[in-house]
């Protein structure tokens, strides 16, 4: 089975064809500036790393993916010889609600209940929808499966996701916890349990997803039962530029103060906070390091509370749990910035976290443990894999699906 996978963004649309049989990808890339905006292009890479760059207008959406399945089977750079081998199409949708606890078949009624969705992800779910919609028109009848960032924390109990508001609230406008990046902390979670030879029904893993954007979940007999991103992905760890925690009154208190309102708002806690904002240097993890180990001040104290905050969600997640037998980084922060697992995993061993630094210093964006040989808690550098486990979701429900 064939299975191309689709990320529609709101200005972008990326792309990765996968050959199930060996689960290697065939061709990926993706389209920047959408919509018509200036300096759009289409950057193709090939299975024998060959890339290349189209550019040219590209108004929409359907524009876009049309564009994409123009690449796959042209017959200079294209890995198809018809669309016809394309058996199904996986969608990275960002919000499914309380509809949908795990991946599904896309019907009409999956189209219904992501539309009303769409208020908790205004900026995603219209494009994911549309990308939905721009497939079926392409190609009528081709199996699409939606795929939700949401869904992997529906497993959450209320004592996680509730918050302290009048319940009338929750029911009306449905805010609540709802976590993000669960495809990620599934894939990374039991990944790691494959690797480390732990029954992942019976583990205990905490995922620390470090990127732009970052979430710590805590993982529990293969089930997400808390995770530090909230109603929106705002919420939790400090990130590149978005706040992370932050009292509701320090919010309204700025609006006072500047004289704002909440469209600002939204914009200075989500684009110029985080790191960004903390420096006045970058929200470039490299960049803001760099700095640091050139004396600058502010980039040592940013690099001290991004860690702490860090460290803080670890231990509350193995209070919840009664331990841990994973603590494990992915996310291109996670994954290559070595000082900061190593800060992170600083004065843990007496909750049994004791970090090889040798080791450690030595994993630069591969997969493996870097914690001592006696370490009670094994630590772990985990690269995550969204896109195959997209597609591995696809192709099981696809098949499932033939099957009934």
């Amino acid at each position: 089975m064939k299975v191309l996978v689709l990320n529609c963004g709101s200005s972008s649309i990326k792309y990765q064809l996968f050959n199930m049989a060996d689960r290697h990808v065939i061709a990926k890339g993706g389209i920047e500036k959408l919509l018509g905006m200036k300096g759009s292009f289409l950057k193709h890479k090939t299975e024998d790393g060959q890339s290349i760059v189209f550019e040219g207008e590209i108004l929409d959406h359907k524009a876009g993916v049309e564009y994409v399945l123009g690449v796959l089977t042209s017959e200079k750079y294209g890995c198809l010889k018809s669309l016809d081998e394309i058996d199904a199409v996986g969608h990275r949708v960002v919000h499914g609600g309380e509809y949908f606890s795990s991946s599904e078949f896309v019907t009409n009624e999956v189209i219904e209940a992501l539309v009303k969705c769409t208020d908790l992800a205004p900026l995603h779910n219209p494009p994911n929808i549309r990308g939905i919609e721009a497939m079926e028109e392409l190609i009528p009848g081709i199996p699409q499966v939606g795929v939700f960032d949401t869904a992997f924390h529906q497993t959450m109990e209320p004592k996680a996701y509730m918050y302290g508001i009048p319940y009338v609230l929750y029911k009306k406008y449905g805010i609540r916890r709802y976590g993000f990046h669960g495809t990620s902390h599934r894939y990374v979670s039991k990944r790691a349990c494959d690797v480390a030879g732990i029954d992942y029904d019976k583990a205990k893993v905490i995922c620390c997803h470090l990127g732009n954007g970052a979430s710590i979940a805590a993982v529990q007999n293969g089930k997400s039962i808390d995770t530090t991103m909230g109603f929106t992905p705002l919420e939790g760890l400090i990130m590149g530029t978005r706040a992370g925690d932050l009292d509701v009154g320090a919010a309204t208190f700025i609006m006072e103060k500047e004289e704002i309102g909440m469209k600002t708002l939204n914009t200075l806690l989500n684009k110029h906070s985080g790191m960004l904002g903390l420096t006045g240097i970058s929200s470039d993890m490299r960049e803001i390091r760099e700095a640091s180990l050139n004396g600058n001040e502010k980039a040592l104290e940013a690099m001290d509370i991004y860690c702490y905050k860090i460290k803080k969600y670890i231990g509350s997640y193995m209070a919840a749990m009664g331990g841990a037998d994973i603590v494990l980084f992915t996310g291109g922060i996670g994954e290559f910035a070595t000082y900061v697992r190593e800060k992170v995993c600083a004065d843990m061993e007496f909750l049994g976290i004791e970090l090889d630094t040798d080791v450690n210093n030595k994993t630069y964006g591969d997969e493996g443990v870097i914690s001592k040989e006696g370490s009670k808690v094994k630590v772990m550098v985990v690269p995550t894999d969204e896109e195959l486990m997209i597609a591995l979701d696809t192709e099981k429900i696809v098949a499932d699906k033939v099957k009934a």
